[in-house]
């Protein structure tokens, strides 16, 4: 059906894990049923509506962010806000009559410049978001699409709208107007993939491929974090021909000294790995299955090596526009909301968009 095969379009969902395989880069195609219902993953109702808040500051980051639209995998319907942000403090509107009459003019001169620059940058950044707004509406037709223009520090301003518009997921360009390298994650975009209470997609539009078709690379670490990952990517909307691959990355669990010296050792060792593939097997194969039942083509990939640098890597050569990671794998326990080290690393350092997924239990935590 398709002219041009070469020309599809490249997703990454990355499943992670500390299961610890020693072989190159192998994969795995599901076949035949899945094992036992495991409740790591989430089995609600794909309703097909979403609440998306666009961060805009009209750089060509922000841009590709929306040009990102087209790949996304976004319902049909939903509701979506863009958001700019005058980067300006404004005084309270009665700060000059508030002053002593002992107050200078001078003093009230400089209130009331500063307050009339500040009206003037948000009303640039209001035209800003109204003309994002309507470029989001050509990309999501079918959407309530809305525009708003506020001031103050940008991030925490993009987390407090998206916290009163209920923010399924927030989209950032990965760079603003001061970019320092082109791969570099912006303090902005930093600070709202850390502090935010729902996933966050990092963009980096690729826009000279043709738009929705694609392949989804998908990570695994027998985390809710992955978990929250499969289950957000399993309850989008993917044009046929899409294809899934879930990456699995394994890092050896035994020191080099104690598999040479110590072969009791090394035996437990080797041991407790056969007992964790088995069991991160089971979890892959319920993945795969939640992925087959929503009709789309899954394959499981095993490398090992470093999770942050194997991530990076397989997603470039293989060519994925993004990159799914659950906000938490790789060891978050200790904190509800903390962002994952990987999930981090991956973010900041890929070639192509990065969505860094919080589940529905992480969100009411934050709002606790």
């Amino acid at each position: 059906m398709w002219k041009n095969p070469t020309s599809r379009r490249h997703l990454a969902v990355v499943l992670l894990t500390r299961c610890h395989w020693h072989t190159p880069c192998d994969y795995r195609k599901w076949s035949g049923p899945p094992f036992a219902p495991c409740d790591l993953f989430w089995s609600g109702k794909f309703d097909g509506f979403m609440r998306v808040l666009i961060a805009y500051d009209g750089s060509k980051s922000a841009e590709a962010a929306i040009d990102d639209l087209a790949v996304a995998g976004l319902p049909s319907t939903g509701s979506a806000m863009v958001v700019s942000v005058a980067e300006v403090w404004l005084p309270p509107a009665d700060s000059i009559d508030d002053t002593s009459e002992d107050s200078s003019a001078y003093i009230e001169s400089i209130i009331r410049e500063h307050r009339e620059k500040g009206e003037r940058m948000l009303a640039s950044a209001s035209i800003l978001a109204k003309h994002a707004a309507t470029r989001v509406q050509n990309a999501l037709r079918d959407w309530d699409v809305t525009s708003e223009a506020t001031f103050g520090s940008p991030a925490w301003a993009i987390l407090e709208a998206a916290e009163s518009f209920n923010a399924d997921l927030i989209i950032v360009g990965a760079q603003g107007h001061s970019v320092v390298s082109s791969f570099l994650l912006g303090s902005t975009s930093q600070t709202v993939l850390t502090e935010a209470k729902c996933s966050v997609r990092v963009a980096r539009g690729k826009n000279e491929l043709e738009p929705g078709l694609g392949r989804i690379l998908i990570g695994f670490d027998a985390s809710k974090g992955a978990a929250a990952a499969v289950a957000a990517v399993a309850s989008r909307t993917w044009m046929r021909g899409t294809e899934v691959r879930l990456l699995s990355v394994t890092e050896p669990s035994a020191p080099s000294s104690i598999g040479r010296f110590v072969t009791p050792i090394r035996k437990a060792f080797t041991e407790t790995e056969t007992i964790d593939d088995k069991w991160i097997a089971e979890l892959a194969d319920v993945a795969l299955a939640k992925l087959k039942d929503r009709r789309i083509d899954a394959t499981l990939h095993l490398c090992p090596g470093n999770p942050k640098d194997v991530l990076v890597h397989e997603a470039q050569i293989w060519g994925a526009d993004a990159i799914f990671v659950g906000a938490n794998a790789m060891g978050g326990r200790l904190a509800r909301l903390l962002l994952g080290s990987t999930a981090s690393a991956v973010a900041a350092r890929a070639h192509c968009s990065v969505e860094v997924v919080r589940s529905p239990e992480q969100a009411r935590a934050g709002s606790e």
